[in-house]
């Protein structure tokens, strides 16, 4: 018997807190064959789960209940004159009432030592308050049930944290794809069972993945219609929408037509909204989504008025004749840049991928041209790093490392060597890799060489872009094609105009070298 607690009563929480561990489904533990256990009376209801196992023989166990509990007993308690008989008595009434005022989730009874069967007025009496009543046979100890409990608890712990870490993996992905706010809401949905959406500051849906967990246009419009009333529940009032009742909470949820709904803020201040649909709650959901809140925030979130305030001042400089290097320390410490040019696997890249791409290179100096992306990027070992990490999903052509009076310079490069990559099928090509003689020639005398060398198609951008990419390509005329866009009898055309121009025959390898270094000085 277990000894009496001397807490008062006004120190007993109202709403005690369940273990940070997911439940145990009643069934589950019924179906271990090696406890034996019967279930006898009660709801036979799937959605009954156990939290813990409680020993008691207290008479009146309501105090040391917390909620939730198997509470297992031998019927020490029960005096002689309740009996056995069929009738509940008023003994078996109070006892079986008090357990569900307490929240006790189902009863266990152990045959033997003291009784040799479970006493129908206690059947019948938890039949009638419905409080599930389990057998426990003479061979399964107390101690066992408990420990077996708490195996289960332990294998629904781990499948939960395994299904939360792939979760959070597969959204960590998606957010690093070309389009990675649908993609991250298409992961979120997709783990959830059921809807995902984005909303912005003024309440509208920017992008949504999934589909309703709700039956009937009808019950669809006003599960979707309460989502995105929740949204505005935790929208900031600064946002847009929101209301002026006071600082907005960062999540809230709700349950409409049995689908569960859940809206969560992203960032601080940003306006918004991660709303969620799901036709159940499992103990890692909350979890999960936060996590999709999370990346969200980062793909969605807005740069520091101060940044900002730093690039606009650039932009007015640099518009009102400032030299770049005047205006470089005001987008980023470094005083050496390259610039990346990107072009996505999927569709034409959006803003939000773009500022992705950014800040996975950790700039937010990023520009969309046409298919492409173009990003400046401070030098040094960040750059370096984050380059390579930012491939998933691109193909990348990256500039040598110049100063701020070189931006055209790299911007000319880095679109040459995606050019490259396209054509060689590599995820990142970089300008220059490799050093060679040329820089053993002074940068003027090797410019001023260049300047006659190509005279003669000087003037033509056309010819000197395709003369440049059909040497690096080694005089491939499919790859020249796929890299310039054009079909190869245009290659095939302008490369012959330009022989023709330089008065010179390209098959010779010193001419391609001459060539080559000029163009490499163009």
């Amino acid at each position: 018997m277990e000894e009496r607690s001397t807490m008062p009563d006004a120190a007993v929480p109202a709403v005690p807190a369940v273990p940070p561990t997911p439940p145990v489904p009643l069934a589950a533990l019924l179906a271990r064959e090696d406890l034996g256990l019967r279930q006898i009376a009660g709801p036979h209801d799937p959605a009954t789960v156990i939290h813990w196992a409680h020993t008691s023989e207290m008479a009146d166990p309501y105090p040391y209940l917390l909620g939730g509990e198997l509470l297992l007993t031998a019927g020490v308690h029960i005096p002689e004159a309740a009996g056995s008989g069929t009738r509940p008595g008023t003994y078996f009434d109070a006892y079986v009432s008090r357990i569900v005022e307490a929240g006790g989730a189902a009863l266990g009874f152990g045959v033997a030592p003291v009784h040799d069967t479970v006493p129908r007025a206690l059947v019948e009496a938890c039949d009638q308050y419905g409080l599930p009543l389990v057998e426990v046979p003479p061979r399964t100890t107390f101690s066992g049930v408990a420990r077996a409990v708490w195996q289960l608890m332990a294998q629904a712990r781990h499948t939960e944290l395994r299904r939360v870490t792939e979760a959070q993996q597969s959204l960590a992905a998606a957010a690093a794809r070309p389009d990675p706010v649908p993609s991250v809401l298409r992961q979120l949905a997709q783990r959830v069972g059921g809807r995902a959406a984005l909303y912005a500051p003024d309440g509208g849906e920017v992008a949504a993945a999934g589909r309703l967990p709700a039956p009937g246009a009808g019950v669809e419009v006003e599960v979707g219609s309460a989502l995105a009333g929740l949204a505005g529940v935790v929208r900031p009032a600064t946002g847009g929408s929101g209301g002026s009742g006071g600082p907005a909470p960062s999540s809230a949820s709700d349950t409409v037509a049995g689908v569960h709904l859940a809206a969560y803020a992203l960032g601080t201040g940003q306006g918004f909204v991660l709303g969620v649909a799901a036709p159940r709650r499992d103990p890692g959901d909350h979890t999960i989504a936060s996590v999709g809140a999370v990346l969200l925030s980062l793909l969605t979130g807005e740069h520091q008025s101060s940044t900002g305030a730093a690039r606009s001042s650039a932009l007015v400089r640099l518009l009102l004749g400032a030299a770049p290097d005047e205006v470089a320390p005001l987008l980023d410490a470094g005083e050496r840049w390259v610039v990346v040019h990107a072009l996505p696997d999927g569709p034409a890249p959006d803003a939000v991928a773009a500022s992705a791409l950014g800040a996975a290179l950790g700039s937010p100096l990023v520009d969309v041209a046409g298919d492409a992306v173009r990003v400046l990027v401070p030098a040094g070992r960040r750059e370096a790093g984050a380059v390579a990490g930012a491939l998933a999903g691109w193909t990348c052509g990256v500039s040598a490392v110049v100063g701020a009076r070189e931006w055209g310079l790299a911007d000319t490069q880095a679109a040459r060597a995606l050019s490259r990559a396209r054509a060689t099928r590599a995820r990142l090509v970089r300008h220059g890799d490799r050093p060679g003689l040329a820089g053993l020639v002074p940068p003027a005398e090797a410019a001023a060489h260049a300047r006659t060398v190509l005279a003669p198609i000087a003037d033509n951008p056309a010819l000197l872009d395709t003369l440049r990419t059909w040497l690096s390509l080694h005089g491939s005329w499919d790859r020249t094609a796929v890299a310039l866009s054009v079909h190869r009898n245009t290659v095939r055309q302008r490369i012959a105009r330009a022989a023709t121009l330089l008065n010179t025959d390209l098959d010779d390898p010193d001419v391609r070298m001459n060539l080559w270094f000029a163009l490499s000085h163009a």
